[in-house]
Parts: structure tokens; C-alpha cells; sequence
């Protein structure tokens, strides 16, 4: 059965990040989360993160496709 909801820890190994790189992304809103139980725990959706995923793999390849573009030029 697939996990539903990850924790930070799950996130940094996912992406090869630091746990304070993941809890950044969530301050900044980059990456939504939610804070559950009297701990007030982050938990991050799997698909959430899938989303995060695709946008970033968006996102470069529009900075791809500019560079490109300006060595054309």
C-alpha cells in the first residue's frame, strides 16, 4: 500500500535534500504541507510532492528553452 502522506525525512531522501532544505521549502510555501497531531508534525502529500516534481521539471525547462533561445540570438 502506497503512503498517502510523507514526512519531511521521506521528502529529503526523495528529492537528496537536507531536512532543513525541505522544512525551507515549506516556509516558503513552495511545497504545501500540513502540521498534524498535538506535535504539530509536517506531513507532505505524496501527490503533492509529484505536483512539486512536475513543476520543477517545468520550470527548467523553460530556463532551458530561454538559454537556448538567447544563443540563437
Amino acid at each position: 500500500m502506497t503512503k498517502r502522506f510523507l514526512t519531511i525525512a521521506d521528502v529529503a531522501e526523495t528529492l537528496q535534500l537536507s531536512s532543513q532544505g525541505v522544512r525551507a521549502l515549506i516556509r516558503s510555501g513552495e511545497l504545501p504541507a500540513i502540521q498534524v497531531g498535538a506535535r504539530r508534525l509536517w506531513r507532505i502529500e505524496a501527490k503533492v510532492l509529484e505536483a512539486y516534481i512536475e513543476k520543477q521539471y517545468a520550470n527548467t525547462r523553460q530556463i532551458v528553452n530561454a538559454s537556448l533561445l538567447n544563443e540563437e540570438a
